[in-house]
């Protein structure tokens, strides 16, 4: 067993070639990374994705294809999809609360400025 291989060729139980693809990306001390990417789009899938993106896109793709695979495995049903609702849901209700948290300042300046004019009468 070679201590430096990657947790991509770990899992896949090969050796790891000097030109991987995988081991820039999944270092062996975080196997559960590739893995779950694995479970998800399987690793010739995400080999080859690799292999079309330019050098310097790849570290984000892979970032991007691992919080999507972990979404997935969390919620098999919405994946990511589910955590942008929830978002979105939190957005709106939080906007909505400032809205009336604005209209209630509103309102208090307004009757502030009133009993003023009116204490100046």
């Amino acid at each position: 067993m070679n201590p430096k291989r990657c947790a991509a060729c770990k899992y896949l139980r090969r050796r790891c070639p000097k030109d991987c693809v995988f081991s820039p990306y999944f270092p062996p001390d975080d196997p559960q990374k590739f893995a779950c990417v694995h479970r998800i789009y399987g690793a010739g899938n995400v080999s080859k994705m690799l292999q079309q993106l330019p050098d310097q896109t790849r570290a984000e793709a892979v970032e991007s294809l691992c919080f999507e695979a972990k979404c997935r495995v969390d919620d098999p049903v919405y994946g990511c999809v589910g955590i942008i609702h929830l978002l979105k849901t939190q957005i709106q209700k939080t906007q909505n609360e400032l809205a009336k948290t604005q209209a209630e300042i509103a309102v208090s300046q307004t009757k502030l400025s009133q009993t003023q004019n009116s204490d100046f009468m």
